[in-house]
């Protein structure tokens, strides 16, 4: 990923909360000259990797091994960035449009697991998260399912893990910009209802 020093997010946490809040994962892989992608939310486990399930008729599952190198894309809120938010406009006019976005890459590699414990775990960690995220006590928990459905869903997925080997991340948030149009693009971000990206970029200015 193409990222210059001033954009490359370093901040850990930060790397972190931009994979809790938006987990749906691109998963690329690449075999005998053909990549194949997928779509899957991935959690972070205490060890360091990173869990998902799939489908087992999934091509993922059938046509690669275990420890197939793989990427994990993830992608925070983005925007377009207009000049007209940039109060130095008026001085020269040479300013461009652009993209603010943050996005996080990892490089890995996925071993399969298909153990019901296996299955039964990654399934219920996303499960009680998101569910309590969103309706708090009154989620929906795995136990509301009768038994023999629950199992006959189970027996559809496998699990796996994705061991990760590197890490990058970029932040690319106007701090290319001087501060007055900075801060002008902040507040353009609340404005047009981008909270995640203004949020983000007060905590570049505030470090």
């Amino acid at each position: 990923m193409y990222s210059p020093p001033q954009f490359k997010e370093r901040d850990d946490k930060e790397i972190r909360d931009i994979i809790d809040q938006f987990p749906l994962a691109t998963v690329v892989c690449y075999s005998e000259g053909e990549f194949v992608a997928n779509h899957i939310p991935l959690l972070w486990s205490a060890d360091g990797a990173y869990r998902g399930h799939i489908a087992k008729a999934n091509p993922l599952f059938e046509l690669y091994p275990n420890g197939t190198n793989a990427i994990a894309i993830f992608s925070y809120d983005d925007s377009y960035i207009s000049p007209n938010w940039y109060p130095t406009k008026a001085q020269n006019h040479r300013q461009v449009p652009t993209w603010n976005y943050q996005v996080v890459h990892l490089h890995g590699r996925i071993e399969f697991e298909n153990s019901i414990k296996s299955r039964m775990g990654v399934v219920g960690e996303l499960t009680k998260k998101y569910e309590k995220l969103n309706f708090g006590s009154k989620g929906w928990r795995m136990s509301d399912a009768p038994k023999e459905y629950l199992e006959q869903m189970l027996d559809n997925i496998v699990a796996f893990k994705f061991m990760v080997k590197k890490v990058t991340a970029k932040s690319k948030l106007s701090q290319n910009r001087v501060e007055e149009d900075f801060d002008s693009v902040t507040l353009a971000m609340d404005k047009i209802g981008k909270p995640v990206l203004a949020k983000a970029m007060r905590r570049i200015k505030n470090k």
